[in-house]
């Protein structure tokens, strides 16, 4: 007879403890707002330098060749094809590299991370809450790159429901992964380190410049080790392929990695000595 209140009494345990880790999610997210919005356009020009000069020299330099002797994957030209890349690009960028640099200052040089880490909240709370902060810088300047494609392709597909699903998971993904980096860094340098060696040659093999079904298989094999492999393909075919040709397997695989990654991250901040 006691079994179902039991059994009641615990679910409801279940949702209050998910509920108080989303309202002091939204509290760590809402500190870090509060200094992001004095800098929207700053943050959302700064990912901008990057895809605009792949823009340049890519879809409208060697694009023009390109587009004489073949016809891309998708889209008409071959500048079509790579801005989809550049979106998810532009959002790895920032959604890491803002993450990374805005704790490494606070655990660094203002010492102001160890109020963070006496807040009474969950650690999965402070993480979520960091995360949250980063996935909205890589939409900002996400957003910058998605108008100039508007511009160049009056394509709506890159403001469908779908296309900003698999943006938001990538910027999840990269900036929970900026989130655990700037825990570990013992410098900037370190930041830069790891940049040079992984997002830098992420942004070249991640599938933002080629179609990845045209490589070997053991080429092939190692893009889609990368999470942005998943993003840009994504991305392509929301843009402009119909729902029967969506790689419906990418939200899985980036929500998988996005899940993963918070696990690491709350464990990370519960375990944090600064």
């Amino acid at each position: 007879m006691t079994a179902q209140p039991s059994l009641e009494f615990g679910q409801i345990r279940k949702t209050s403890l998910i509920s108080n880790i989303l309202q002091d999610a939204l509290t760590v997210f809402w500190g870090d707002w509060l200094d992001l919005r004095v800098r929207i356009a700053q943050v959302a020009a700064s990912g901008l330098v990057s895809p605009l000069i792949y823009i340049l020299a890519f879809g409208l330099g060697l694009g023009s060749a390109l587009d004489s002797a073949m016809k891309p994957p998708v889209g008409n030209t071959y500048l079509d094809f790579i801005l989809p890349g550049m979106v998810a690009l532009s959002s790895m960028t920032i959604s890491f590299g803002g993450t990374t640099f805005s704790i490494c200052g606070e655990r660094l040089y203002s010492k102001t991370f160890e109020e963070i880490l006496l807040l009474p909240v969950h650690p999965l709370a402070l993480f979520l809450g960091k995360m949250m902060a980063g996935v909205l810088r890589g939409l900002m300047t996400s957003a910058s790159v998605i108008l100039i494609a508007l511009l160049f392709t009056r394509n709506l597909g890159f403001i469908s429901p779908l296309f900003l699903l698999v943006l938001v998971l990538n910027c999840a993904v990269f900036s929970g992964l900026g989130v655990i980096v700037g825990l570990n860094v013992k410098s900037l340098e370190g930041v830069g380190l790891l940049n040079n060696f992984l997002i830098v040659p992420m942004s070249f093999l991640g599938a933002t410049f080629f179609d990845p079904q045209t490589l070997p298989a053991i080429l092939k094999f190692i893009v889609y080790l990368l999470p942005l492999t998943y993003t840009s393909t994504g991305l392509r075919a929301a843009a402009y392929l119909p729902l029967s040709q969506f790689p419906w397997y990418s939200i899985p695989v980036l929500l998988t990695v996005a899940i993963a990654l918070s696990a690491v991250g709350a464990y990370q901040f519960s375990h944090q000595r600064d």
